[in-house]
């Protein structure tokens, strides 16, 4: 026997040790919730979760962005649901100036309304936000972020609303003539393009500069795609349509208010001194300054957007719009709201599928986080039914550890027997 070095109670301390650590361990585990703490606990598990925790947040966020995107929408949709409204509205006046039972005062009032209900497109159109973006202005073009992951987004950009863009402020058209350098589109495609504020470029529809105006001509880098008499046929927010594969091209000014009241939509002609409209004489014409409706007071060149070399004898120009002053007037405003309407239900329909389209990928990303929170918590969360019968172990081994413990440090007292 030998008191120096006890062996059953150093034996009986390092169990009672190892007893504590698993103690200590299934009691952390328990009151955590979790079976990895600590990169010690499953290094490889640990890493893995972590980029699971990564996916699911992200998820999470997709999916309120999406619901985000939603409510943008909706915003945008109420605004054209209003928009609807009024150019049906507009319609249902067209229709009852187009009968002959009403007078001219009638009529006058029935344009008092009209020009009143266009003004609220307007409106509508410019104060139309959300989160201060303008959504019917033509400046929204957005992207949705429905994934965890860079570049997992989609993309919404929303027409121009407003009278202007749905034809009907009256805006006189001018064909000009060839385009040069374009028969295959090859330098500019055919479509509609827009003068710039300072009349130096024309811009795209998404404001991108696509060509540089300089005092007789259009030009994409050192091509001249445009030649031009004068600059200043172009005015600010003109309009300039490229056609037939790049054949010709007319440009779209609008019309001061009052030149729209006096002369009707229709196809004019300069012959001579004479204005004509599709085949009619309909007034007077002081060249290069100035046009006289029969009936009506002289209309400057400027008033039209026309220039003064433009106002000369063979000039061809075309005004469109929203008039019901007569009854053809009115007839052919039928078909330009029915035209208005046609566009607005199309752009309420790309708007519709899209939220149809958010709301599947709102179901899509929820369960997506679901099942990944699932396979997460395989990873990491305990087991509280088996862990809990670790702890009941432990604390058994624990126990009984320290009884042996303290016997064994009795047994030495054993040798002072030897010793009596």
């Amino acid at each position: 026997m030998r008191i120096n070095n006890n062996m059953m109670a150093m034996n009986a301390n390092r169990q009672l040790g190892i007893n504590n650590n698993g103690t200590a361990k299934s009691l952390e585990k328990l009151s955590s919730g979790f079976k990895i703490n600590r990169a010690g606990d499953d290094a490889a598990g640990l890493a893995i979760s972590e980029k699971m925790r990564g996916q699911i947040r992200g998820l999470n966020m997709a999916s309120k962005n999406a619901q985000d995107g939603i409510s943008l929408i909706q915003t945008a949709e109420g605004g054209l649901n209003e928009t609807h409204a009024i150019l049906q509205r507009m319609r249902e006046l067209a229709v009852q100036s187009a009968n002959d039972t009403n007078v001219e005062i009638d009529r006058g009032a029935i344009q008092d309304e009209m020009n009143q209900l266009v003004a609220e497109l307007d409106r509508i159109s410019d104060t139309t936000e959300f989160n201060t973006q303008g959504l019917l202005d033509g400046g929204f073009k957005g992207k949705f972020q429905i994934g965890a992951n860079e570049g997992q987004n989609i993309e919404l950009q929303i027409g121009k609303m407003d009278s202007t863009s749905l034809g009907l402020v009256s805006t006189i058209s001018t064909e000009q003539g060839s385009v040069e350098n374009n028969a295959d589109n090859s330098v500019l495609a055919d479509g509609v393009y827009t003068v710039s504020e300072d009349k130096d470029a024309l811009l795209d529809a998404d404001g991108n500069t696509v060509a540089t105006i300089d005092s007789n001509k259009v030009s994409v880098g050192d091509t001249d795609l445009i030649d031009l008499t004068d600059k200043e046929v172009l005015a600010a927010g003109a309009q300039i349509t490229i056609s037939g594969n790049g054949a010709k091209y007319d440009i779209k000014n609008k019309i001061d208010a009052t030149a729209a009241k006096a002369l009707a939509p229709g196809n004019y002609e300069v012959k001579g001194t004479n204005l004509v409209k599709d085949g009619k004489l309909v007034g007077t014409v002081e060249t290069g300054v100035s046009v006289t409706p029969e009936g009506g007071s002289v209309i400057n060149a400027a008033d039209l957007g026309l220039t003064p070399a433009q106002l000369t004898n063979g000039f061809k120009f075309t005004i469109n719009g929203s008039d019901v002053s007569t009854r053809a007037n009115a007839e052919g405003s039928i078909t330009t709201i029915n035209k208005a309407i046609e566009k607005v239900s199309t752009e309420r329909s790309k708007l519709g599928a899209m939220q149809n389209r958010l709301e599947h990928t709102i179901k899509n990303l929820d369960t997506s986080a679901e099942n990944l929170q699932a396979a997460e918590s395989r990873i990491r969360d305990v087991d509280m039914a088996k862990e809990m019968m670790e702890f009941t172990k432990q604390n058994i081994l624990q126990q009984a550890s320290t009884a042996m413990l303290a016997q064994a440090n009795q047994a030495p007292q054993t040798v002072l027997q030897l010793l009596r």
